[in-house]
């Protein structure tokens, strides 16, 4: 597998396929950043491709080739804090009217399944951003300490620590729905 400093230098040179490779690389966990900061999917999706873009357009300003994960999960942030910030300033109907109207058109098992999301998002939306970020990352993702770790400019220690109290939090949070899975790495 080609490394992250070698795709980057690829793209500076304008190689569109080395930014594809680049950028699919990390798309799932910009996702996930940006749906845990959001809690829309549709949200997060504009974010990704917002910061995608942004991306590509600074590349040159990606001070640490080797590092571009972390680099591209700090846009990914940037541009999901600003996309909040400007939701709320723009928002003019309650979402438990969207909620409601889409509630009644699904299924049971919809519903249910509706339900737990809406008590996933909001119990993450308890939790500070790297905790979040920590615990999608490592239990959705499926990503190591070590990596969470030089991704988030964080030491190994933080991560364990942050993924541990979120656990904590959701437990609190979620009650029965809480099955969490033990650290194994």
């Amino acid at each position: 597998m080609e490394s992250d400093a070698s795709l980057v230098a690829r793209v500076r040179l304008g190689d569109n396929a080395a930014a594809d490779v680049l950028l699919g690389r990390y798309f799932r966990a910009c996702y996930i950043v940006a749906l845990g900061s959001l809690g829309n999917s549709a949200d997060a999706e504009d974010v990704c491709q917002d910061a995608f873009i942004r991306c590509l357009e600074r590349i040159d300003s990606c001070r640490d080739p080797a590092r571009f994960g972390g680099w591209l999960l700090s846009i990914v942030r940037n541009t999901a804090h600003n996309r909040r910030a400007y939701q709320q300033i723009r928002s003019a109907e309650s979402i438990d009217s969207h909620l409601g109207l889409a509630s009644a058109v699904q299924s049971d098992a919809g519903v249910q399944q509706g339900e737990l999301r809406e008590q996933l998002l909001e119990a993450l939306s308890h939790l500070s951003e790297a905790q979040r970020e920590v615990l999608l990352l490592h239990d959705l993702e499926g990503w190591r300490h070590a990596e969470i770790a030089s991704r988030m400019n964080l030491s190994l220690l933080m991560s364990r620590r942050h993924l541990s109290d979120a656990r904590k939090k959701m437990r609190e949070l979620l009650g029965n729905y809480a099955t969490l899975e033990p650290d194994h790495d």
